[in-house]
């Protein structure tokens, strides 16, 4: 079964760590650049799970999936948190916002991998 994935990541590094990691597992990836550009890209896609930062500029990571949640239709999508940040006030309130599970950078390819196939499989 072939995943689409949204990822909303302010570093060009991850976003690339990102595409070479999703497309080799042959899943379809659109990419944001801070949570309001990827409210935008969500306008057209209905992707079956979304990695997001945290820390972005313009619209944090909490305050994207507090508006992705508030969407009926992406109410149910996984969202994957992918941060370097590993506090666990961090996570709880990730969690309060909406977010499925937590990914700790820098990622294993085949973990992300993995973790993305749990969560919308």
């Amino acid at each position: 079964m072939s995943l689409t994935v949204l990822a909303v990541d302010d570093s060009r590094t991850i976003r690339d760590m990102l595409r070479l990691t999703l497309m080799e597992a042959g899943i379809t990836l659109h990419l944001a650049e801070d949570g309001m550009h990827g409210l935008e890209v969500l306008e057209g896609i209905a992707p079956d799970a979304i990695i997001s930062d945290i820390n972005m500029p313009r619209l944090d990571g909490f305050g994207f999936m507090e508006a992705v949640r508030s969407q009926e239709k992406h109410r149910a999508t996984p969202i994957l948190v992918l941060t370097t940040e590993s506090a666990p006030e961090l996570k709880a309130r990730a969690r309060a916002a909406g977010a499925t599970g937590w990914i700790v950078k820098p990622f294993d390819p085949v973990k992300l991998v993995k973790a993305l196939h749990m969560v919308a499989g």
